[in-house]
């Protein structure tokens, strides 16, 4: 059983820090802020959750006992980390800054035309 449990850990840590070393080449790779702001907060999200879990596992199963800061952990990361993007993103588009010349269509700007036309 505790073979089993620090191939999980293990597994999880690792799947963190892989996903963390994602969102930290795609905030360096990415061209605009937009996508480099969805790399920075989806993928380091999940690759925060998913070594915070891991300890947490880390803690029941091989030290038996529950760890309530953990949990708060990773319920904090969970909720603020999207809604802090959405909002990053939110203000970076009311502020002007250009989307990528060769991203899809900017929707809100035809939809913000027709509201001030009415």
């Amino acid at each position: 059983m505790i073979v089993i449990s620090k191939i999980i850990i293990g597994y999880l840590v690792l799947q963190g820090a892989i996903l963390s070393l994602i969102a930290a080449i795609g905030v360096v790779r990415l061209p605009d802020t937009y996508t480099r702001n969805h790399a920075a907060s989806k993928s380091a999200t999940l690759g925060v959750i998913s070594i915070l879990l891991g300890l947490f596992l880390n803690y029941l199963l091989l030290d038996h006992h529950v760890s309530a800061k953990v949990l708060l952990g990773i319920i904090f990361v969970f909720v603020t980390s999207p809604v802090a993007g959405h909002l990053i993103s939110r203000a970076a588009y009311n502020s002007g800054v250009p989307l990528w010349k060769n991203s899809v269509q900017d929707d809100l700007k035809r939809d913000k035309k027709r509201m001030k036309s009415r």
